[in-house]
């Protein structure tokens, strides 16, 4: 396992290109190919989680939960769709270095998309942040006993960005430990909009079985990240234009990703974010209306893609299986953390867990609402132990029935380690 101690040896790049052959892989003109059919990954999310900030027990026990998905004999890649503390841990540069270091113990390459946890939400006070004081018009920050501030410069949002993506993902359009190549945003813009070179978390790629992977950095929990921060009466400027710019970027990089895999006739996309677009978290509809925008993006070029699209994200906490882009479409939830999914009503059930009992489509309904049946979303289940990753297959010589754990040529099972 690699260690990471100092500043200077952070540049270590968590983007990764899956099951690429290296140059002395390269078939000969003798050469025999088989076409491959088959890939295997995991996809993990919202952990590890603490009650507090001095609450580290799955902090603790993720060491053995990376081993326990290393020990899985044939995954080409493992994906972590964000939000790597609770909303009541302190945004920290030594928090984020101990992630960093655990991370190093993957023996399989690591895909990284940003939660709201780690940047767009280190403002708010019970992550370390502070309140914005309406009689000074200043910002009152959390402090420790000695008066330093608790989170990294203050728990400023573009600040902790700005550390993740150091810490993260230093080397744009290389892999971690390798020289394999990642198509990362901030190298491959458009010269017209010149604030896409800071997407560098924003990448896409090919895996040599047809599927096109593609992570786009959408925050959850905070309507895209337009909660003012600190509690302020309004966004700053600088705020809105971070809105505006990272809005803007991840749509564009969702039709450059589709228009790869349609170049590249490609079998499916897969997509990996953090919100859960669908789901108000307890809010009202209106917390939501951010994130239709990206909602209908990937309606319009899943539909004209035409083949399976597999979108898993986090943030919800819930595991889900289900077609928000098709009223009536299966749905399946658990109704305990950990337990076995059963089927919901429609996209819009709660499970019968008094804290998610909510309304999580304000969308279904809409007048001329959506039809698109070549797609499909998996919520990861995350914050609660037990601990659990997703093993996924893609098997392009099938075509499965959409259930709790199918679509299509995509199959998974959940794993439940049982390491807390």
């Amino acid at each position: 396992m690699r260690h990471i101690t100092h500043p200077a040896l952070l540049a270590l790049p968590l983007l990764i290109l899956a099951g690429c052959n290296s140059s002395s892989d390269t078939p000969t003109a003798t050469s025999t190919v088989t076409p491959q059919t088959k890939t295997v990954f995991s996809v993990i999310g919202d952990t590890p989680y603490g009650t507090s900030p001095t609450d580290v027990a799955q902090l603790n026990a993720n060491p053995a939960f990376i081993e326990a998905i290393n020990k899985e004999s044939n995954l080409s890649f493992v994906a972590h769709v964000g939000d790597t503390h609770s909303g009541k841990q302190y945004c920290t540069q030594n928090y984020n270095v101990t992630i960093l270091n655990q991370w190093a113990g993957f023996k399989i390459p690591l895909i990284y998309t940003p939660g709201d946890n780690e940047w767009a939400d280190c403002h708010k006070a019970k992550e370390g942040g502070g309140t914005y004081n309406a009689t000074t018009g200043a910002i009152d920050y959390v402090v420790d006993g000695s008066g330093n501030l608790v989170d990294y410069a203050g728990g400023d949002p573009l600040a902790n960005l700005d550390l993740i993506r150091s810490l993260y993902f230093s080397n744009p359009g290389k892999a971690f430990g390798s020289t394999l190549t990642v198509h990362s945003q901030a190298l491959e813009f458009d010269k017209a909009n010149p604030t896409d070179n800071a997407m560098v978390e924003n990448v896409w790629w090919m895996d040599p079985a047809g599927v096109l992977f593609v992570t786009v950095n959408i925050p959850g929990g905070s309507n895209n990240g337009t909660d003012p921060w600190y509690g302020a009466p309004t966004m700053s400027p600088t705020q809105a234009q971070n809105v505006a710019n990272r809005s803007a970027a991840v749509l564009r990089w969702l039709d450059t990703a589709f228009a790869q895999a349609k170049a590249n006739n490609a079998k499916s996309v897969v997509i990996f974010t953090q919100a859960d677009m669908w789901d108000n978290d307890g809010a009202t509809p209106a917390h939501l209306t951010q994130y239709k925008q990206y909602i209908d993006k990937m309606a319009a070029n899943s539909l004209s893609f035409g083949k399976p699209v597999l979108l898993f994200l986090g943030d919800s906490h819930i595991y889900r299986s289900d077609n928000p882009l098709v009223k009536g479409a299966p749905c399946f939830i658990e109704p305990a953390p950990g337990a076995i999914a059963i089927a919901c009503t429609d996209s819009a059930a709660s499970n019968s867990l008094t804290k998610y009992k909510k309304p999580t489509d304000p969308y279904l309904n809409q007048p001329n609402g959506y039809n698109v049946p070549n797609f499909h979303r998996v919520v990861v289940h995350g914050e609660t132990v037990p601990v659990e990753y997703l093993k996924v297959t893609f098997d392009s010589s099938v075509n499965l029935p959409t259930t709790a754990s199918s679509f299509g040529p995509f199959s998974w099972t959940r794993v439940n380690p049982k390491v807390n």
